[in-house]
């Protein structure tokens, strides 16, 4: 999954993740047919996801758009902002959203980007990346969902969505 998000009159910053499970990707095969996606392990059709997967992903400054164009400096995230965000998790099947339940945070850390101009560090500003791991229940959950997360600032405002799929 990867997407781009930004606070309201603040910084933007891309998301990038993955969704993995011990075995269950290995030779996993995507086939479209006339009846639809079907998913393939050798002359298995998969249906459904594993019990479990495990959801990690990387926070990171990225320019705005609007920002692209102006001179001078920009802003960049910090712990503060990161700290009000609200994730909530969704399997999304067609349109519909529905809450995935019972997702377990295992891990989280901030570390400091170091500048490329270490000679410079002192004058510029600190940067950091921001690294999530989850475990999510997906027992009986079918492979054509996709599991959503939405961050949302502390007025509701979603700051980024982004969709791991199949």
């Amino acid at each position: 999954m990867a997407t781009d998000g930004g606070l309201p009159s603040g910084p933007c910053f891309r998301l990038t993740g993955r969704a993995t499970a011990p075995g269950y990707f290995n030779n996993l095969k995507r086939v479209d047919t006339e009846l639809g996606t079907l998913m393939h392990r050798g002359n298995e059709i998969v249906t459904e996801f594993p019990a479990q997967l495990h959801l990690s992903f990387l926070m990171y400054d990225f320019p705005c758009d609007s920002q692209l164009q102006t001179v001078g400096g920009r802003t960049y995230l910090t712990h503060a902002q990161v700290s009000t965000l609200r994730l909530t998790f969704y399997w999304k099947r067609g349109l519909a959203l529905r809450p995935a339940t019972g997702i377990v945070p295992m891990h989280f850390e901030t570390r400091a980007v170091q500048p490329y101009a270490v000679d410079l560090a002192a004058d510029l500003p600190e940067k950091f990346e921001w690294l999530f791991e989850f475990d999510v229940p997906s027992a009986g959950v079918p492979v054509s969902d996709s599991l959503v997360v939405i961050l949302r600032t502390p007025d509701g405002h979603i700051a980024a969505r982004a969709a791991a799929r199949m």
